[in-house]
């Protein structure tokens, strides 16, 4: 079968990098670390697995982190080469392992990604996954699969970006019948938003700023109002579909401005706060939002982010921050904010049942409460991959939200 793979070849990285400066095709070129290959299908690791045939693999903002290698490499002893990369994902099951109950060929699924302790073969948890925090797995490099954080990182599994992958039981999620393929390709984007709002809920007369009105932001948006907050909201959203899209998942008021002085005041004129300029650098406010979502991980959100978050109040870190640069954290301590990170997915406690991200957000899905498959505006086939990187890199010549790889 055919499989976009990310290998760590050296002279490939080295070049890319250098040429990718001002030449960004180069990224999937045939003198990229992305290569479309011929790979046999992965093998089920142990009796526990299963084999998925996938309908939809979902074109992430941290897939082109990686492809476009603004991810840190601090990452890399958690991941094994070459991986097949796509951890969003939606498909029906193929082969079942003899240790299986539960799950029976052509049932559809989502997969949650996370590759920890259960999933690695291990019965004593470690302390992380005990506690339901997988996504904080000490066991990243251990167990029955190679090393890898997440399934489309890991050489053993393979990744949504081909016809097939496997998945450990404990990973499945039943899709029900009433939820359409591209709403439950969105499970995996929404469940980390869902997780970022959850462990930092807003109070209902709180301000959030969400800058970044990517699938990310959207998610994020949509999972306040969720969880039920009635906390107004603030988003930046530069492209049209963007902010029609904000204003339908519970935005309240939706800036055009989205960077610089011009976002600043536009913040400060609705939490109420002032603009000042300093003798030297970048615009200061007084005031801003009780909490800010940073949805993009960009040197500039990041800035932007500590500059707007108000006096005691936090910045969460939805977005995949990797190595900034000219951030001024002196806002940390002018205003005592609280800078918290948030990565993908646990199990989390409501009204006294622990449940999954995952499986909650496919519940909400199920019961009519959310709806993100609008937010599928591009699909493509494997093969015209390269097609499909450009436009997604072209967000405000081509219109995309969320673009897939579509498979027969």
């Amino acid at each position: 079968m055919q499989a976009l793979q990310f290998s760590d070849n050296i002279p490939r990285y080295v070049l890319s990098k250098v040429v990718g400066r001002g030449y960004r095709k180069v990224f999937w070129s045939d003198l990229a670390c992305l290569q479309l290959r011929d790979v046999p299908p992965p093998r089920l690791p142990t009796p526990e697995w299963v084999r998925i045939k996938t309908r939809y693999g979902g074109i992430c903002g941290s897939d082109l982190g990686t492809i476009l290698l603004h991810t840190s490499t601090s990452t890399t002893p958690f991941v094994s080469f070459p991986f097949t990369l796509g951890h969003e994902n939606v498909g029906t099951i193929e082969e079942v392992g003899s240790a299986v109950e539960g799950f029976t060929v052509g049932q559809r699924v989502v997969v949650d990604p996370v590759l920890g302790c259960e999933v690695r073969g291990f019965r004593d948890l470690c302390p992380a996954c005990a506690r339901g925090d997988r996504n904080l797995c000490l066991r990243f490099r251990e167990g029955t699969i190679a090393p890898g954080m997440l399934t489309g990182f890991c050489r053993d599994t393979g990744g949504s970006w081909s016809p097939s992958f496997v998945a450990h039981r404990s990973q499945l999620v039943p899709v029900p019948d009433n939820v359409s393929d591209e709403n439950a390709l969105m499970a995996e984007p929404f469940a980390g938003a869902l997780h970022a709002v959850l462990r930092n809920r807003p109070e209902d007369d709180q301000t959030v700023l969400v800058l970044g009105a990517g699938v990310l932001g959207l998610c994020t948006i949509a999972a306040i109002r969720a969880v039920g907050s009635r906390a107004r909201i603030i988003v930046a959203a530069r492209h049209p579909l963007q902010r029609e899209m904000a204003k339908r998942y519970g935005a309240d008021v939706v800036l055009r401005e989205t960077r610089g002085v011009d976002l600043y005041r536009a913040v400060a004129r609705e939490t109420g706060g002032d603009v000042h300029k300093p003798v030297i650098g970048k615009h200061i406010v007084r005031g801003g939002a009780d909490l800010v979502f940073d949805c993009v991980g960009s040197d500039e959100t990041l800035d932007d982010g500590l500059r707007l978050t108000g006096p005691g109040g936090r910045l969460v870190l939805v977005g995949l921050a990797a190595v900034p640069s000219g951030v001024d954290w002196s806002t940390i301590w002018l205003k005592e904010i609280t800078v918290r990170g948030t990565y993908c997915y646990a199990i989390e406690e409501i009204d006294g049942e622990r449940i999954s991200t995952m499986a909650l957000t496919v519940r909400l899905m199920a019961e009519g409460k959310l709806d993100l498959a609008p937010l599928v505006t591009h699909r493509f086939r494997l093969e015209n991959y390269r097609e499909a990187l450009d436009t997604v890199t072209r967000k405000g010549r081509s219109g995309v939200i969320k673009a897939v790889f579509a498979f027969d």
